[in-house]
């Protein structure tokens, strides 16, 4: 159910690296889906400083406000500019068109050590 190349966190965001590249962060399926309509996005400014477990962004939706976690240690690359206009691309393609931002990571065994996809199944099954 999960993508398989993506590794997870337990606040529920992906991190997608391909190799020595900047890695890309958005949040699962699970969490478009428990948050409901998305209708905002407030994303950190390309290069801050983000520590992996601190907010740093929101998700308004109809239902509530969530805070963005980082998921690693790092400085943001880019944000995704289409959601100011489009938030709902969280929802309807999570892995896609609806990624949050990108982020250079200072240590790579950061992103190893984040959960691959059988896990975090494991993980929501027991909630």
């Amino acid at each position: 159910m999960y993508p398989e190349d993506l590794k997870y966190t337990a606040e529920h965001e992906w991190v997608k690296a391909d190799g020595e590249a900047p890695v890309r962060v958005g949040i699962t399926d699970f969490a478009q889906d428990a948050l409901g309509d998305i209708v905002y996005v407030q994303l950190p400014e390309v290069g801050s400083k983000v520590r992996a477990g601190d907010a740093c962004g929101e998700l308004e939706s109809t239902k509530s406000v969530s805070d963005l976690f980082a998921p690693v240690n790092g400085t943001v690359t880019a944000v995704n500019e289409a959601l100011a206009d489009q938030p709902d691309l969280v929802n309807t393609d999570p892995y896609g068109e609806g990624w949050l931002l990108d982020i250079d990571v200072e240590d790579p065994e950061e992103v190893e050590a984040l959960m691959d996809a059988e896990t975090y199944q494991g993980q929501l099954d027991q909630t």
